[in-house]
């Protein structure tokens, strides 16, 4: 039997309440979004790009939210002493580049978990609790948790814009 994404209801965001059940709120609707936009598609769907000369698929996606959600809420937010999923010194974007012989079940699953562990991680941090993020150009600069809603709120609906138009590509679905 060919493996499918799991059909998904999406949570409506909220439309009344405190500053933190609205960026959760919303968090899981973007969440769900992706969700939604991979339900009922097959591996070998999932894993077709967009269209050239981008390599961008559905699949991609889903990996690369899942180590965005480990890497922003339980290392870099939380302090978690681990690794990140996919990426390697000598492809720091494998997220996205090694999705040709991907267990898409298998990555579905790891997003799953990924979005539960970071969940819990966040569960106890003050949105004002803060920390120090090293950039690549040796900086730093001193993040709050309530920027980090905000980012991952704002990075899935930029990839979201992109799910929906590789999902319009395979096969002329389109909607929220």
């Amino acid at each position: 039997m060919t493996w499918r994404a799991p059909e998904i209801v999406r949570k409506n965001e909220p439309y009344v309440g405190d500053e933190r059940t609205m960026l959760e709120g919303w968090l899981d609707y973007h969440r769900d979004t992706l969700l939604l936009k991979c339900a009922g598609l097959t591996s070998e769907q999932l894993r077709t790009p967009s269209v050239e000369p981008s390599g961008l698929t559905l699949l991609g996606l889903v990996r690369h939210m899942a180590d965005v959600e480990r890497w922003w809420f339980r290392i870099r937010a939380a302090g978690q002493d681990i690794g990140g999923i996919y990426g390697t010194d000598e492809d720091p974007d494998a997220d996205f580049n090694a999705v040709a012989n991907a267990d898409a079940e298998g990555d579905f699953a790891t997003f799953v978990a990924e979005v539960e562990a970071a969940r819990k991680a966040a569960a106890g941090l003050s949105l004002d609790q803060t920390f120090t993020r090293r950039r690549r150009d040796g900086g730093s600069d001193e993040i709050n948790v309530r920027w980090v809603y905000v980012h991952m709120i704002e990075e899935y609906a930029r990839h979201n814009g992109h799910a929906d138009l590789i999902r319009e590509r395979i096969d002329g679905v389109t909607g929220d």
